[in-house]
């Protein structure tokens, strides 16, 4: 398998297979494929991966193209503005990330949910909560919102990070939540309440647009209807 991520503000993933080659993705992601690539959906692990994906806010199936009769290509495109990462997943080198941030991989790619234990954790981490981890053997492309930025924490270095910012860490990094100290940050800081706390040894990447953020200052611009 080879790829190519080509543009710029809305890049797309656009990957070649040799005959046999597949790679799956997450329903809605393909632009566009060639003649002889085959379609195949399906869960993707059984009922425990379907549901494990729902838990994850994506779709209960994934796509799976697969090159028939020859060499073929398949591209896919993101759902907003931002950038493709591409990781190499093997074992004791998984990620974890955003439960959305899946947009395809090489078939050996295992999708599980990754639920912090924590009640605090599970309700205040808003879109922190429940992430994705991904394991098993091959390549991982995920989909990273606005631009990516990747840091190396060195093991005991803490970083504080409002959660919807996070887009991936290594299995190594511990992650938590913490409240913002002080009245004045939490009344007029503009912050939220909650910021996760990423500890290392390892590599985390943030994203420098949060979804949520996005959606909460476009609101008051959207037209109303009159009743």
């Amino acid at each position: 398998m080879e790829y190519k991520i080509e543009g710029t503000v809305m890049p797309l993933l656009h990957i070649f297979l040799e005959e046999g080659e597949s790679v799956i993705s997450e329903r809605g992601a393909m632009v566009w494929m060639d003649e002889n690539i085959h379609m195949h959906t399906h869960t993707h692990g059984g009922l425990g991966g379907g549901v494990n994906r729902i838990l994850m806010g994506e779709s209960f199936f994934v796509t799976e193209f697969t090159a028939k009769k020859g060499p073929g290509s398949v591209a896919f495109g993101l759902s907003a503005p931002g950038k493709i990462v591409d990781f190499e997943i093997s074992r004791g080198n998984e990620i974890i990330c955003q439960k959305d941030a899946f947009l395809a991989g090489t078939k050996g790619i295992k999708l599980k949910s990754h639920i912090k234990k924590k009640l605090r954790v599970g309700f205040w981490g808003g879109e922190g909560f429940v992430l994705q981890r991904l394991s098993g053997e091959g390549h991982a492309f995920l989909e990273v919102d606005g631009e990516v930025y990747k840091k190396h924490l060195d093991a005991g270095e803490t970083i504080h990070v409002e959660t919807g910012s996070i887009a991936a860490f290594d299995i190594s990094v511990k992650y938590d939540i913490q409240r913002i100290k002080g009245v004045k940050n939490l009344v007029f800081g503009g912050e939220g309440m909650w910021l996760a706390t990423l500890s290392g040894p390892g590599e985390v990447y943030l994203q420098t647009m949060s979804m949520s953020l996005l959606a909460q200052r476009i609101f008051p611009f959207l037209p109303i209807k009159k009743k």
